[in-house]
């Protein structure tokens, strides 16, 4: 030690010199144990596990999705189109000939409505039809085993069905009941446990599914022209085909064929861009909670340079330079922020076992569970730089201050600004965690959001926290005449020197925002839901209605009693194939509105301007139009392309491409339940084309059940949609989607809490130096713990009123600008929000304060 004196003293080490003595000094030091570090290791733990595990899950399903591409997609390829199966030659043309012959399975899925015997209870369900060689890939499981060709085979007159578990429910059925089907009544003789290939059919499904053998469903009466039937052909190539020449070939020879065509490389891009979507999202959750994490890192550094300014001072005063404590400490905060690195890189190995688990049920991929070492040095990465972007600061401030101002830091706590380096330094690390976050996001644009939405959120609690403490101040220099002198110390204490309004308003109020805002925005939809859904809202929406099926459909219905207002228009499918010559894909400018491009759209002709419409732009034409084909777009549309009127729209109607120019763009509420569609082509156009109509009637509660027999018994291949059904549907979906954000909103909050318990931690010390004082002045135990309650009290509802604003704000952004909603004000969150933040504001100031007031003052004084 007296070399390494001499050396300190002599001023003359060269770089290495230093940076080895440092290394030495670290080492000696971090010998006395982690006292005081145990929330920076918790904070990079939980930041860097999270990371970790999202990524290592992540990594887990998209290889899952890439090995399981052809059970997935139930074959090397899959072609797919509505309304017709392909044609002899076509499907002769997929299964080859010679040594090329390949693997057909042929399929059909639509929505039909199941009955069960009495003809009272039904469900609308997904129906596919397959034949005897489905599945090419993977293994469609039965509940107790079975094999699906048999369960599907017709015995005693009567085809088998095999279904999903909450149809049985829904229905009140058991194995080897009937169930009605259009014309057909089916056996149930199997509950569907695990169906390969469900990914690659619709994605959002109103109904549980039902599947039944192909050769039956003509019997069904269902299959009527232009209903909204979706044929599908699997192939299973031989082993050594050229997969992208196959594809090309069948182009070549079929350039007009309506179907979509998509391989085992891109089995499920809906999973995949769910996977990507659900990434993103919850990496961006673990960086928030790892950068709320960072105030509790700064935290606690500033708390260990404290405990050791003597040390330093020590040190300076026999020549160290600036760098050598520098050094010496950047080595100690590196060398804890490893292993709080590799504590949260183990949690975030082992956590994949649990969530790939969860995930199965949810998804229909498996995910392939193991280490990926792109993931955990992402994470790692991650937390590095969180550890030096928010140590650097306290670092560099250390290594400027005087060794005079150390020794009365206890007192007056030094101020000072880091050199120039070390804010350049900062600057680079908070550059890299940005660079980080936007270069790994699939969504770049959202990633890039995120991070300006992060740094203008520390800026504005940082000024919230500022604003604070210069109020207290102000208002404590007005109080000074209160008899109350617990109330005039808390003020004080919120912006005496060394204060920790800054790191509670910070670290506590992210998580509480993250709280409000979502509260308050899933109350808004929820009310959106159940309460602006207007009065006159239909309560059924008729599908597949047949032309001759129309008039009788609605004598039938209006004919029921309490029941008005029956509406029905054409109804077909179209994609947009081209605007204005440019291929649809090329052309789309708008990539938020790339829905309108993922699928067939649909479709109507309309003299008159549709009801709950207004035109924006252009003119509605006459309803005696005869002339070339014209047709309204919504305004949706006009954004996604950035047209309006004059523009060319070329739209493939089963098949057959229809360029219409555009006469004008529309705005619909579709809040209004009403009829109502993307696209409505002039008269004149497309009445002779195969299709079918869609109705809506209102009727009472006690007619409901009445309109729902009436026209299941008489019309058993149209299909009903209960308006109720489908919005308790939405209901649950956006239960689970809350209840998953809230969980996630935990996290933040969970890692929020542990900087407040390191604010609370690192503030101990002056905490005891002050009791002491108080004390010794006559204050009693109880004197002192009601002023620093009080304080902590104050501290706690400060928070929740800005962690209010920032969220209400936030929220009222997102319904308004983001989901084009109107606003209501919730103030049952808010005030929740500031119940829970003064709680937990409290409970860790009260054990804070407890710890304080326990220790003796001689000690104390006789040190001092």
């Amino acid at each position: 030690m007296a070399t390494e004196n001499a050396a300190m003293g002599s001023g003359v080490m060269g770089g290495a010199g230093t940076l080895r003595l440092a290394l030495r000094l670290a080492r000696r030091e971090l010998r006395g144990g982690l006292k005081g570090f145990w929330i920076f290791l918790a904070c990079l733990t939980l930041g860097v596990a999270a990371i970790a595990s999202v990524q290592s899950v992540s990594s887990g399903l998209l290889d899952g999705l890439a090995s399981d591409g052809r059970s997935i997609l139930g074959g090397d390829v899959a072609l797919r189109q509505l309304y017709t199966p392909p044609t002899d030659e076509q499907k002769a043309a997929l299964a080859g000939a010679g040594p090329n012959v390949a693997r057909v399975s042929n399929s059909a899925e639509m929505r039909a409505m199941a009955r069960a015997d009495d003809e009272v209870r039904a469900s609308l369900v997904e129906l596919k039809a397959v034949d005897d060689v489905y599945p090419l890939y993977g293994t469609l499981t039965l509940r107790g085993g079975g094999d699906l060709k048999e369960a599907l085979s017709r015995r005693d007159g009567r085809w088998g069905a095999v279904v999903e578990a909450s149809l049985t429910d829904r229905l009140g059925v058991g194995i080897g009941d009937p169930i009605h089907l259009g014309d057909s009544v089916y056996r149930v003789a199997g509950v569907i446990d695990r169906e390969p290939d469900r990914a690659s059919s619709n994605a959002f499904s109103l109904g549980p599914r039902l599947m039944v053998a192909l050769d039956s469903l003509p019997d069904t009466g269902l299959l009527q022209p232009g209903s909204l039937t979706w044929w599908s052909a699997k192939v299973a190539l031989p082993v050594g085909t050229d997969l992208r020449a196959w594809q090309d070939s069948l182009k070549a020879r079929f350039p007009d064929a309506p179907w979509r065509v998509r391989d085992f490389t891109n089995a499920s891009p809906q999973i995949e861009r769910f996977i990507d979507r659900m990434t993103l999202f919850l990496t961006l959750v673990g960086l928030t909670a790892l950068l709320v994490g960072g105030v509790g890192v700064g935290n606690a550094v500033r708390s260990h340079l404290d405990s050791r300014a003597r040390t330093i001072a020590m040190m300076k005063c026999i020549g160290a330079p600036g760098a050598l404590v520098f050094q010496l400490y950047l080595a100690q905060i590196l060398a804890l922020a490893l292993v709080g690195i590799l504590l949260g890189l183990a949690l975030g190995a082992v956590a994949p076992l649990a969530l790939g688990r969860l995930l199965e049920d949810v998804l229909p991929v498996s995910a392939h569970i193991g280490v990926y070492p792109g993931a955990l040095a992402l994470a790692a990465l991650y937390g590095v730089l969180t550890a030096l972007t928010f140590s650097l600061w306290p670092l560099g401030r250390a290594r400027e201050v005087p060794a005079g101002a150390l020794f009365r830091d206890v007192i007056t706590p030094a101020g000072g600004r880091p050199r120039a380096p070390t804010l350049a330094a900062m600057a680079l690390s908070v550059l890299a965690l940005a660079g980080l976050a936007v270069a790994t996001a699939d969504n770049k644009l959202f990633a890039a959001w995120f991070v300006a939405g992060s740094i203008a959120t520390f800026v504005t609690f940082r000024l919230a926290a500022g604003l604070v403490t210069a109020g207290a101040a102000k208002v404590g220099a007005r109080a000074g005449g209160l008899r109350r002198p617990g109330l005039r110390l808390a003020l004080a204490n919120l912006h005496r020197p060394g204060n920790p309004t800054a790191a509670v308003v910070l670290s506590l109020g992210l998580g509480l925002t993250v709280l409000v805002a979502i509260a308050l925005v899933q109350g808004n939809f929820a009310r959106r839901v159940s309460e602006t859904i207007p009065k006159d809202a239909p309560s059924f929406f008729f599908v597949d209605i047949q032309r001759d099926q129309f008039d009788p459909l609605r004598d039938l219905v209006t004919g029921v009693p309490g029941t008005s207002a029956f509406e029905a228009v054409p109804s077909l499918r179209g994609r947009i194939e081209s605007v204005d010559g440019v291929e649809a894909e090329k052309a789309l400018a708008n990539p938020e509105q790339a829905w309108i491009l993922a699928g067939d759209r649909g479709i109507t002709y309309a003299a008159n301007l549709p009801a709950r419409s207004q035109v924006v732009a252009g003119s509605w034409w006459a309803a005696d139009y005869k002339g070339p084909p014209l047709i309204s777009i919504h305004q949706s549309v006009a954004e996604a392309f950035t047209i309006g009127p004059g523009a060319k729209l070329a739209v493939n109607i089963l098949g057959r491409t229809i360029e219409a120019t555009v006469a004008n763009v529309r705005a619909a509420d579709f809040s209004s339940m009403a009829i109502n569609f993307t696209m409505v082509f002039a008269p004149g156009t497309l009445e002779g084309a195969p299709q079918t109509w869609i109705a809506t009637v209102r009727a009472t509660p006690d007619a409901e059940e009445a309109v729902q027999r009436a026209v299941l018994q008489r019309f058993p291949n149209i299909t009903l949609v209960r308006v109720k059904d489908a919005l308790d549907t939405v209901g649950d979906m956006l239960s689970h989607i809350g209840t998953a954000v809230r969980i996630v909103a935990g996290i933040t909050l969970v890692a929020g809490t542990l900087v407040l318990a390191g604010a609370v931690a690192a503030g101990h010390r002056r905490r005891v130096y002050d009791a002491v004082v108080l004390k010794v002045l006559g204050a009693t135990r109880a004197d002192v713990l009601r002023a620093f309650l009080l304080e902590y009290g104050l501290l706690g509802l400060m928070t929740a009123a800005i962690a209010g604003a920032i969220g209400t704000l936030t929220a009222w952004a997102v319904m308004r600008f983001l989901m084009r909603w109107e606003w209501s004000f919730l103030p049952s969150a808010v005030v929740t929000t500031a119940l829970l933040s003064t709680a937990i504001t409290l409970a860790f100031g009260f054990y804070g304060t407890w710890r304080a007031l326990g220790q003796p003052a001689a000690p104390l004084l006789r040190n001092e």
